[in-house]
């Protein structure tokens, strides 16, 4: 499949070439929307939006690319904010084709594009603890992988035995937890790297008791956060001896409004869509939280929440 005919892409920019002979056995579509796309629903467009048909693809893809062209990887958008210009280069977004999890033993082997729900569900089927904390992070093995994603006491770093990655080369590798050099929701994986899939390990539990615990804390975040607003759950990371959301409210934050954006009263460390925000407006806010927080407590809060692209 070839690029369409050059037109202008985000922010006016005409859009990467990738060659003339360049064929995808996946889909490669020009200037797609990503508001659906994220949890947000707001936000510009993709130059391009891939979505490989399988590992190889993806791979082939990117050794063919223009190496100046930009690549982001783009899973549930449950923690993101698209700027309104759009997104320059390439969003490789992982479908069904990277969405399995094979349990084995104590192990779960689990494609890139998977969800923390299906990956703890496949778990408890089949008596792995351990995992049940991803039951409540609204993204994908990619995403959690690469952020360290974590909830209730737990992070990815302490189930995580491997990760297969394609680097923005082309090339393929597998790593080992220790290669990611983790940190409280960081790691070292390089600009541009996809996770394809991974690895975790659990221990041995009684399904119905994996169960119990995903129920309590599938319990917990419906009664503390707004689940069912157009959010991009927590936006801050909670400095070192805070709690973010504590800080956002002493701040006198609780319900501030920006636009068609607001702080959620129910948990103050979410920002809502409240109907027609802008991410302009919900990036505007999420500043002036920092601000006031600053000037009351001291404490410089830093953005949890991804934002990626242009403004328009």
């Amino acid at each position: 499949m070839r690029p369409a005919p050059s037109t202008t892409g985000c922010a006016g920019r005409p859009p990467p070439r990738p060659g003339e002979d360049f064929a995808v056995r996946g889909k490669l579509t020009l200037n797609a929307p990503l508001a659906p796309l994220v949890w947000f629903k707001s936000g510009g467009t993709a130059q391009w939006l891939f979505e490989p048909a399988d590992t190889d693809d993806l791979s082939d893809f990117l050794r063919t690319l223009d190496p100046e062209v930009p690549v982001m990887a783009l899973g549930l958008g449950s923690n993101l904010i698209v700027r309104d210009g759009g997104v320059p280069g390439v969003v490789v977004r992982l479908g069904k084709p990277f969405a399995k999890v094979v349990a084995d033993g104590l192990t779960l082997t689990c494609g890139g594009g998977a969800s923390g729900i299906l990956v703890s569900s496949t778990a408890r089927d089949a008596g792995i603890a351990g995992v049940e904390f991803l039951r409540s992070i609204p993204g994908t093995v990619g995403g959690f992988v690469r952020m360290n994603g974590g909830a209730y006491g737990k992070e990815t770093a302490d189930v995580l035995v491997s990760a297969d990655i394609v680097l923005r080369s082309g090339e393929r590798r597998t790593l080992g937890v220790e290669d990611f050099g983790y940190t409280y929701r960081h790691s070292t994986l390089p600009e541009g790297a996809i996770v394809v899939g991974a690895t975790f390990r659990g221990q041995a539990g009684e399904p119905a008791a994996i169960q119990a615990e995903m129920d309590r804390i599938a319990a917990a975040r419906e009664a503390s956060q707004p689940l069912r607003s157009k959010t991009g759950g927590s936006t801050f990371k909670n400095p070192q001896g805070h709690k973010a959301w504590a800080l956002v409210d002493a701040a006198g934050c609780r319900g501030l409004t920006r636009g068609g954006a607001q702080v959620s009263e129910k948990h103050c460390n979410f920002l809502l869509n409240t109907g027609d925000a802008t991410s302009a407006d919900i990036e505007g806010l999420g500043e002036d939280v920092r601000a006031r927080v600053k000037a009351a407590s001291g404490v410089e809060l830093e953005w949890e929440i991804q934002r990626v692209g242009v403004a328009k």
